[in-house]
């Protein structure tokens, strides 16, 4: 899958050359299945990570702002028990950004795989 980024108004943090940083990929996949608030999405990731990633509130609320400044996600207000509750949704953009990311991901895992599989091969450790 190719994905043209050349469409979006990408921030410096978006480009090619600043990949997102991981608390940010973490968020956008916890939100790519359904929308979630704040607490939501910290155990959404905590227990999609197997504890592995735990994101602290400050960090969240500070990613969350950036998205949605960026675009890449959206405020939807979702009434619970007589309260609205501030939940938040990926973006078409956001959605493409998240898999423009994994994409990278795995041809970086690639590299990876064949720069180790040929120190193994010449006797490094």
């Amino acid at each position: 899958m190719v994905i043209d980024i050349s469409l979006f108004i990408i921030s410096r943090e978006l480009s090619p050359i600043n990949p997102l940083s991981e608390s940010t990929y973490l968020i956008l996949l916890a939100l790519y299945q359904e929308p979630l608030h704040g607490y939501g999405i910290i155990k959404e990731i905590e227990n999609t990570s197997e504890g592995n990633y735990i994101i602290a509130p400050g960090t969240l609320y500070g990613v969350l702002k950036n998205l949605e400044k960026q675009g890449l996600i959206k405020t939807i207000a979702v009434e619970k028990e007589h309260r609205k509750k501030k939940t938040y949704c990926i973006t078409e953009q956001g959605k493409d950004v998240l898999h423009w990311e994994y994409e990278r991901y795995i041809r970086m895992i690639n590299l990876s795989k064949k720069i180790i599989q040929r120190g193994i091969e010449n006797g490094e450790k």
